[in-house]
Protein backbone atom coordinates (compact mmCIF):
# COMPACT_ATOMS: atom_id res chain seq x y z
CA UNK A 1 0.00 0.00 0.00
CA UNK A 2 1.35 3.37 -0.94
CA UNK A 3 1.41 6.42 1.33
CA UNK A 4 -1.30 8.06 -0.75
CA UNK A 5 -3.55 5.03 -0.32
CA UNK A 6 -2.83 5.08 3.44
CA UNK A 7 -3.96 8.69 3.88
CA UNK A 8 -6.94 8.01 1.64
CA UNK A 9 -7.98 5.18 3.92
CA UNK A 10 -7.63 7.45 6.97
CA UNK A 11 -9.76 10.11 5.38
CA UNK A 12 -12.46 7.53 4.77
CA UNK A 13 -12.50 6.72 8.49
CA UNK A 14 -15.38 8.85 9.98
CA UNK A 15 -13.90 9.00 13.49
CA UNK A 16 -10.51 10.13 12.33
CA UNK A 17 -11.95 12.58 9.83
CA UNK A 18 -14.12 14.31 12.44
CA UNK A 19 -11.31 14.74 14.96
CA UNK A 20 -8.74 15.82 12.41
CA UNK A 21 -11.16 18.33 10.92
CA UNK A 22 -11.87 19.96 14.27
CA UNK A 23 -8.21 20.14 15.13
CA UNK A 24 -7.42 21.53 11.72
CA UNK A 25 -10.10 24.18 11.96
CA UNK A 26 -8.93 25.21 15.43
CA UNK A 27 -5.30 25.35 14.39
CA UNK A 28 -6.16 27.24 11.25
CA UNK A 29 -8.24 29.75 13.17
CA UNK A 30 -5.45 30.27 15.72
CA UNK A 31 -2.90 30.76 12.95
CA UNK A 32 -5.17 33.21 11.17
CA UNK A 33 -5.84 35.12 14.40
CA UNK A 34 -2.15 35.28 15.26
CA UNK A 35 -1.27 36.24 11.72
CA UNK A 36 -3.89 38.99 11.68
CA UNK A 37 -2.58 40.34 14.99
CA UNK A 38 1.03 40.31 13.78
CA UNK A 39 0.02 41.75 10.44
CA UNK A 40 -1.98 44.54 12.07
CA UNK A 41 0.91 45.35 14.38
CA UNK A 42 3.39 45.43 11.51
CA UNK A 43 1.02 47.51 9.40
CA UNK A 44 0.47 50.04 12.19
CA UNK A 45 4.19 50.17 12.86
CA UNK A 46 5.27 50.74 9.27
CA UNK A 47 2.27 52.34 7.56
CA UNK A 48 0.44 54.32 10.27
CA UNK A 49 1.47 57.13 12.63
CA UNK A 50 -0.02 57.93 16.05
CA UNK A 51 0.19 61.07 18.18
CA UNK A 52 -0.78 61.07 21.85
CA UNK A 53 -1.40 64.39 23.63
CA UNK A 54 -1.92 64.26 27.45
CA UNK A 55 -4.13 66.81 29.18
CA UNK A 56 -1.19 68.42 31.00
CA UNK A 57 0.41 69.41 27.72
CA UNK A 58 -0.07 73.05 26.73
CA UNK A 59 -1.41 72.08 23.30
CA UNK A 60 -4.20 69.87 24.69
CA UNK A 61 -6.95 72.52 24.78
CA UNK A 62 -5.68 74.03 21.54
CA UNK A 63 -6.05 70.64 19.85
CA UNK A 64 -9.58 70.04 21.16
CA UNK A 65 -10.71 73.45 19.93
CA UNK A 66 -9.07 72.89 16.57
CA UNK A 67 -10.73 69.49 16.15
CA UNK A 68 -14.06 71.13 16.95
CA UNK A 69 -13.79 73.97 14.45
CA UNK A 70 -11.62 72.42 11.73
CA UNK A 71 -12.02 68.71 12.01
CA UNK A 72 -14.85 66.68 13.51
CA UNK A 73 -17.69 69.08 12.73
CA UNK A 74 -20.14 66.28 12.00
CA UNK A 75 -19.48 64.18 15.09
CA UNK A 76 -22.54 63.46 17.22
CA UNK A 77 -20.66 62.83 20.48
CA UNK A 78 -19.99 66.22 22.02
CA UNK A 79 -19.03 67.89 25.29
CA UNK A 80 -19.86 71.50 26.05
CA UNK A 81 -17.62 74.26 27.41
CA UNK A 82 -19.40 77.44 28.52
CA UNK A 83 -17.49 80.72 28.55
CA UNK A 84 -18.43 84.35 29.12
CA UNK A 85 -17.18 87.26 27.06
CA UNK A 86 -17.56 90.83 28.29
CA UNK A 87 -18.04 93.41 25.57
CA UNK A 88 -16.86 97.00 25.65
CA UNK A 89 -20.42 98.10 26.41
CA UNK A 90 -20.34 96.09 29.63
CA UNK A 91 -22.75 93.41 28.41
CA UNK A 92 -21.77 89.80 28.95
CA UNK A 93 -22.17 87.34 26.10
CA UNK A 94 -22.46 83.63 26.82
CA UNK A 95 -20.63 81.37 24.40
CA UNK A 96 -20.99 77.60 24.07
CA UNK A 97 -18.16 75.60 22.55
CA UNK A 98 -18.87 71.99 21.59
CA UNK A 99 -15.78 69.80 21.69
CA UNK A 100 -15.46 66.07 20.94
CA UNK A 101 -16.51 64.03 23.95
CA UNK A 102 -14.82 60.94 25.32
CA UNK A 103 -14.85 58.25 22.65
CA UNK A 104 -13.81 57.69 19.04
CA UNK A 105 -14.22 60.25 16.26
CA UNK A 106 -13.16 60.48 12.61
CA UNK A 107 -12.41 63.48 10.44
CA UNK A 108 -10.66 64.25 7.18
CA UNK A 109 -7.66 66.59 6.94
CA UNK A 110 -5.75 67.29 3.71
CA UNK A 111 -7.19 64.19 2.01
CA UNK A 112 -6.29 61.94 4.92
CA UNK A 113 -8.64 60.27 7.36
CA UNK A 114 -7.68 60.71 11.01
CA UNK A 115 -9.05 58.70 13.89
CA UNK A 116 -9.42 60.54 17.21
CA UNK A 117 -9.57 58.61 20.50
CA UNK A 118 -10.29 60.75 23.56
CA UNK A 119 -9.93 58.73 26.77
CA UNK A 120 -10.44 59.65 30.41
CA UNK A 121 -9.05 57.82 33.44
CA UNK A 122 -11.70 57.96 36.14
CA UNK A 123 -9.37 56.64 38.84
CA UNK A 124 -6.42 58.91 38.02
CA UNK A 125 -6.28 62.65 38.67
CA UNK A 126 -3.93 65.09 37.02
CA UNK A 127 -2.03 66.70 39.91
CA UNK A 128 -1.56 70.01 38.08
CA UNK A 129 -5.20 70.50 37.05
CA UNK A 130 -7.04 68.53 39.72
CA UNK A 131 -9.17 66.86 37.03
CA UNK A 132 -9.40 63.26 35.71
CA UNK A 133 -6.40 62.45 33.56
CA UNK A 134 -7.23 62.62 29.85
CA UNK A 135 -5.46 61.93 26.59
CA UNK A 136 -6.25 62.54 22.93
CA UNK A 137 -4.75 60.11 20.43
CA UNK A 138 -4.65 60.82 16.70
CA UNK A 139 -4.04 57.98 14.23
CA UNK A 140 -3.66 58.24 10.44
CA UNK A 141 -2.17 56.40 7.49
CA UNK A 142 1.37 57.23 6.45
CA UNK A 143 4.62 58.02 8.24
CA UNK A 144 4.90 61.76 7.70
CA UNK A 145 5.20 63.50 11.10
CA UNK A 146 4.68 66.88 9.44
CA UNK A 147 0.97 66.07 9.30
CA UNK A 148 0.68 66.38 13.07
CA UNK A 149 3.11 69.26 13.20
CA UNK A 150 0.84 71.20 10.81
CA UNK A 151 -2.22 70.33 12.88
CA UNK A 152 -0.64 71.50 16.13
CA UNK A 153 0.68 74.65 14.48
CA UNK A 154 -2.78 75.49 13.11
CA UNK A 155 -4.28 74.84 16.55
CA UNK A 156 -1.71 77.14 18.17
CA UNK A 157 -2.29 79.94 15.68
CA UNK A 158 -6.05 79.64 16.12
CA UNK A 159 -5.71 79.89 19.91
CA UNK A 160 -3.39 82.88 19.66
CA UNK A 161 -5.78 84.61 17.28
CA UNK A 162 -8.52 84.41 19.91
CA UNK A 163 -6.23 86.30 22.33
CA UNK A 164 -5.06 88.79 19.75
CA UNK A 165 -5.22 92.34 21.09
CA UNK A 166 -5.61 91.10 24.68
CA UNK A 167 -3.39 90.81 27.75
CA UNK A 168 -3.38 87.51 29.65
CA UNK A 169 -2.90 87.57 33.40
CA UNK A 170 -1.36 84.60 35.22
CA UNK A 171 -1.27 83.80 38.91
CA UNK A 172 0.65 81.12 40.79
CA UNK A 173 -1.38 78.01 41.63
CA UNK A 174 0.59 75.27 43.28
CA UNK A 175 3.76 74.63 41.30
CA UNK A 176 2.46 76.09 38.07
CA UNK A 177 0.95 79.23 36.56
CA UNK A 178 -2.76 79.43 35.80
CA UNK A 179 -4.58 81.97 33.70
CA UNK A 180 -6.35 84.42 36.01
CA UNK A 181 -9.75 85.53 34.78
CA UNK A 182 -10.47 86.30 31.15
CA UNK A 183 -7.94 87.92 28.81
CA UNK A 184 -8.20 91.68 29.05
CA UNK A 185 -8.33 94.09 26.18
CA UNK A 186 -4.91 95.68 25.83
CA UNK A 187 -4.67 99.07 27.43
CA UNK A 188 -3.10 101.69 25.15
CA UNK A 189 0.18 103.00 26.49
CA UNK A 190 -1.00 106.55 25.76
CA UNK A 191 -3.88 106.10 28.21
CA UNK A 192 -1.43 106.11 31.15
CA UNK A 193 -0.12 109.65 31.44
CA UNK A 194 3.15 109.87 33.34
CA UNK A 195 5.59 112.72 33.70
CA UNK A 196 7.37 113.74 30.51
CA UNK A 197 9.81 111.14 29.19
CA UNK A 198 9.24 108.36 31.74
CA UNK A 199 7.10 106.12 29.55
CA UNK A 200 9.38 106.56 26.53
CA UNK A 201 12.50 105.72 28.55
CA UNK A 202 11.04 102.54 29.99
CA UNK A 203 9.55 101.40 26.68
CA UNK A 204 12.80 102.04 24.81
CA UNK A 205 14.82 100.17 27.43
CA UNK A 206 12.50 97.14 27.31
CA UNK A 207 12.58 96.98 23.53
CA UNK A 208 16.34 97.32 23.51
CA UNK A 209 16.59 94.41 25.93
CA UNK A 210 14.20 92.20 23.94
CA UNK A 211 15.88 92.81 20.58
CA UNK A 212 19.49 92.11 21.59
CA UNK A 213 19.83 88.81 23.48
CA UNK A 214 23.06 88.03 21.63
CA UNK A 215 24.66 91.19 23.06
CA UNK A 216 24.32 89.76 26.56
CA UNK A 217 25.56 86.32 25.48
CA UNK A 218 28.67 87.70 23.77
CA UNK A 219 29.69 89.50 26.94
CA UNK A 220 28.77 86.76 29.41
CA UNK A 221 26.07 88.92 31.03
CA UNK A 222 22.90 87.17 32.32
CA UNK A 223 20.06 87.91 29.93
CA UNK A 224 17.53 89.38 32.33
CA UNK A 225 16.30 92.84 33.19
CA UNK A 226 14.88 94.17 36.45
CA UNK A 227 12.84 97.33 36.93
CA UNK A 228 11.70 99.10 40.08
CA UNK A 229 8.88 101.65 39.96
CA UNK A 230 8.57 103.60 43.20
CA UNK A 231 6.45 106.49 44.33
CA UNK A 232 3.21 107.40 46.14
CA UNK A 233 0.12 105.22 45.74
CA UNK A 234 -2.30 105.97 42.93
CA UNK A 235 0.29 107.48 40.61
CA UNK A 236 0.09 104.86 37.87
CA UNK A 237 2.77 102.26 38.57
CA UNK A 238 0.60 99.16 38.08
CA UNK A 239 -1.42 100.79 35.31
CA UNK A 240 1.72 101.58 33.36
CA UNK A 241 3.03 98.00 33.69
CA UNK A 242 -0.29 96.67 32.37
CA UNK A 243 -0.18 99.08 29.42
CA UNK A 244 3.49 98.29 28.79
CA UNK A 245 2.74 94.56 28.65
CA UNK A 246 0.09 95.25 26.02
CA UNK A 247 2.48 97.39 24.00
CA UNK A 248 5.15 94.66 24.11
CA UNK A 249 2.52 91.94 23.45
CA UNK A 250 3.41 90.09 26.63
CA UNK A 251 1.45 88.42 29.41
CA UNK A 252 1.75 89.39 33.09
CA UNK A 253 2.59 86.89 35.85
CA UNK A 254 1.54 88.35 39.20
CA UNK A 255 3.41 86.88 42.14
CA UNK A 256 2.43 87.52 45.75
CA UNK A 257 5.45 87.08 48.02
CA UNK A 258 3.26 87.26 51.13
CA UNK A 259 1.43 84.05 50.25
CA UNK A 260 1.70 81.61 53.15
CA UNK A 261 2.37 78.54 50.97
CA UNK A 262 5.19 80.21 49.04
CA UNK A 263 8.66 78.87 49.87
CA UNK A 264 12.13 79.54 48.49
CA UNK A 265 12.08 76.37 46.39
CA UNK A 266 8.60 77.04 45.03
CA UNK A 267 9.49 80.64 44.22
CA UNK A 268 12.56 79.50 42.32
CA UNK A 269 10.48 76.91 40.46
CA UNK A 270 7.76 79.41 39.54
CA UNK A 271 10.29 81.85 38.12
CA UNK A 272 11.86 79.01 36.13
CA UNK A 273 8.57 77.82 34.58
CA UNK A 274 6.98 81.24 34.02
CA UNK A 275 5.22 81.44 30.63
CA UNK A 276 7.42 82.68 27.84
CA UNK A 277 6.82 86.17 26.49
CA UNK A 278 5.64 87.37 29.89
CA UNK A 279 6.46 90.03 32.49
CA UNK A 280 6.83 88.94 36.13
CA UNK A 281 5.32 91.45 38.53
CA UNK A 282 6.11 91.71 42.25
CA UNK A 283 3.84 94.40 43.67
CA UNK A 284 4.45 96.23 46.96
CA UNK A 285 7.78 94.53 47.48
CA UNK A 286 8.34 96.56 50.65
CA UNK A 287 5.43 94.78 52.34
CA UNK A 288 7.07 91.38 51.95
CA UNK A 289 10.40 92.13 53.63
CA UNK A 290 11.87 94.66 55.99
CA UNK A 291 15.38 95.94 55.32
CA UNK A 292 18.07 94.47 57.54
CA UNK A 293 18.83 97.89 58.99
CA UNK A 294 15.26 98.25 60.26
CA UNK A 295 14.61 94.64 61.21
CA UNK A 296 15.71 95.24 64.82
CA UNK A 297 13.12 98.02 65.17
CA UNK A 298 10.17 95.93 64.04
CA UNK A 299 8.18 93.98 66.58
CA UNK A 300 8.52 90.24 66.52
CA UNK A 301 4.73 89.81 66.12
CA UNK A 302 5.14 89.47 62.38
CA UNK A 303 8.18 87.21 62.51
CA UNK A 304 7.66 83.90 60.74
CA UNK A 305 4.66 84.96 58.67
CA UNK A 306 6.65 84.72 55.45
CA UNK A 307 8.10 81.37 54.45
CA UNK A 308 10.10 83.00 51.67
CA UNK A 309 13.41 84.17 53.09
CA UNK A 310 15.11 87.35 51.97
CA UNK A 311 18.22 85.45 50.91
CA UNK A 312 15.99 83.05 48.96
CA UNK A 313 14.49 85.96 47.04
CA UNK A 314 17.91 87.41 46.28
CA UNK A 315 19.14 84.06 44.96
CA UNK A 316 16.04 83.70 42.76
CA UNK A 317 16.60 87.15 41.29
CA UNK A 318 20.33 86.95 40.73
CA UNK A 319 21.71 83.62 41.86
CA UNK A 320 23.37 80.66 40.20
CA UNK A 321 20.02 78.97 39.49
CA UNK A 322 18.11 82.11 38.51
CA UNK A 323 16.41 82.05 35.13
CA UNK A 324 17.31 84.13 32.11
CA UNK A 325 15.36 85.78 29.27
CA UNK A 326 13.24 87.41 31.97
CA UNK A 327 11.71 90.84 32.48
CA UNK A 328 10.81 91.52 36.11
CA UNK A 329 9.02 94.55 37.51
CA UNK A 330 8.80 95.46 41.19
CA UNK A 331 6.70 98.24 42.69
CA UNK A 332 6.86 99.96 46.05
CA UNK A 333 5.42 103.01 47.75
CA UNK A 334 8.41 103.29 50.09
CA UNK A 335 11.80 103.03 48.44
CA UNK A 336 13.62 103.79 51.69
CA UNK A 337 12.28 100.59 53.27
CA UNK A 338 13.98 98.33 50.74
CA UNK A 339 17.24 96.62 51.54
CA UNK A 340 20.15 97.94 49.42
CA UNK A 341 20.99 94.36 48.44
CA UNK A 342 17.60 94.03 46.75
CA UNK A 343 17.90 97.09 44.56
CA UNK A 344 21.55 96.80 43.56
CA UNK A 345 22.45 96.61 39.83
CA UNK A 346 21.93 93.11 38.48
CA UNK A 347 18.72 92.70 40.45
CA UNK A 348 17.24 96.11 39.71
CA UNK A 349 18.76 97.61 36.58
CA UNK A 350 16.37 100.55 36.16
CA UNK A 351 14.74 102.58 38.94
CA UNK A 352 12.07 105.09 38.01
CA UNK A 353 10.16 107.46 40.24
CA UNK A 354 6.42 107.69 39.48
CA UNK A 355 5.32 110.67 41.54
CA UNK A 356 2.63 113.23 42.06
CA UNK A 357 1.10 114.97 39.06
CA UNK A 358 2.97 117.76 37.34
CA UNK A 359 1.41 120.62 35.39
CA UNK A 360 1.87 118.77 32.09
CA UNK A 361 0.29 115.61 33.45
CA UNK A 362 -2.79 117.42 34.72
CA UNK A 363 -3.16 119.23 31.41
CA UNK A 364 -2.84 116.03 29.37
CA UNK A 365 -5.28 114.14 31.59
CA UNK A 366 -7.87 116.89 31.14
CA UNK A 367 -7.54 116.75 27.35
CA UNK A 368 -7.65 112.95 27.39
CA UNK A 369 -10.84 112.89 29.42
CA UNK A 370 -12.62 115.80 27.71
CA UNK A 371 -11.65 115.28 24.09
CA UNK A 372 -13.70 118.20 22.76
CA UNK A 373 -12.42 120.74 25.30
CA UNK A 374 -10.06 123.49 24.03
CA UNK A 375 -6.43 123.72 25.11
CA UNK A 376 -7.15 126.89 27.11
CA UNK A 377 -9.54 125.05 29.43
CA UNK A 378 -6.93 122.38 30.11
CA UNK A 379 -4.33 124.98 31.01
CA UNK A 380 -6.79 126.80 33.26
CA UNK A 381 -7.61 123.59 35.09
CA UNK A 382 -3.93 122.70 35.50
CA UNK A 383 -3.15 126.21 36.80
CA UNK A 384 -5.87 125.96 39.45
CA UNK A 385 -4.70 122.51 40.56
CA UNK A 386 -1.10 123.68 40.90
CA UNK A 387 -2.18 126.83 42.81
CA UNK A 388 -3.68 124.64 45.51
CA UNK A 389 -0.09 123.79 46.52
CA UNK A 390 -1.19 120.30 47.44
CA UNK A 391 -0.03 116.97 46.10
CA UNK A 392 -2.45 115.19 43.83
CA UNK A 393 -2.26 111.77 42.19
CA UNK A 394 -3.60 110.73 38.79
CA UNK A 395 -6.08 108.47 40.58
CA UNK A 396 -7.48 111.48 42.47
CA UNK A 397 -7.85 113.54 39.30
CA UNK A 398 -9.52 110.69 37.44
CA UNK A 399 -11.89 110.10 40.34
CA UNK A 400 -12.77 113.82 40.35
CA UNK A 401 -13.44 113.74 36.60
CA UNK A 402 -15.92 110.91 37.15
CA UNK A 403 -18.17 113.26 39.14
CA UNK A 404 -18.47 115.55 36.11
CA UNK A 405 -18.11 113.21 33.13
CA UNK A 406 -19.61 115.55 30.54
CA UNK A 407 -19.12 119.01 32.02
CA UNK A 408 -15.50 120.26 31.96
CA UNK A 409 -16.70 123.68 33.10
CA UNK A 410 -17.87 122.31 36.46
CA UNK A 411 -14.56 120.56 36.87
CA UNK A 412 -12.72 123.87 36.59
CA UNK A 413 -15.16 125.71 38.84
CA UNK A 414 -14.96 123.11 41.62
CA UNK A 415 -11.24 122.32 41.71
CA UNK A 416 -11.07 123.03 45.43
CA UNK A 417 -13.49 120.18 46.09
CA UNK A 418 -11.21 117.59 44.50
CA UNK A 419 -9.48 116.59 47.72
CA UNK A 420 -12.79 116.34 49.59
CA UNK A 421 -14.56 114.23 46.97
CA UNK A 422 -11.74 111.82 46.30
Amino acid sequence: MTIIDYFQSLSDNPYFGAGFGLVGLGAGAAILRKGALVGTTLFRRHYMITLEVPCRDKSYQWLLQWITYKGAKKTQHLSVETTFEQKETGDVKTKYAFIPSVGTHFFRYKNKWIKVDRTREQQTLDLHMGLPFETVQLTSFGTDKNLYFNILEEARCMALKEHEGKTIMYTAMGSDWRQFGHPRKRRPLQSVILDTGIADRLLTDCREFIKHPEWYGDRGIPYRRGYLLHGPPGCGKSSFITALAGELERAICVLNLSERSLTDDRLNHLLAVAPQQSIILLEDIDAAFVSREESSKVKAAYDGLNRVTFSGLLNCLDGVASTEARILFMTTNYLERLDPALVRPGRVDVKEYIGWCTFEQVEQMFLKFYKEAPQEMAKEFADKVMLQKATVSPAQIQGFFMFHKNDPGKVIDNVSQMWDLT
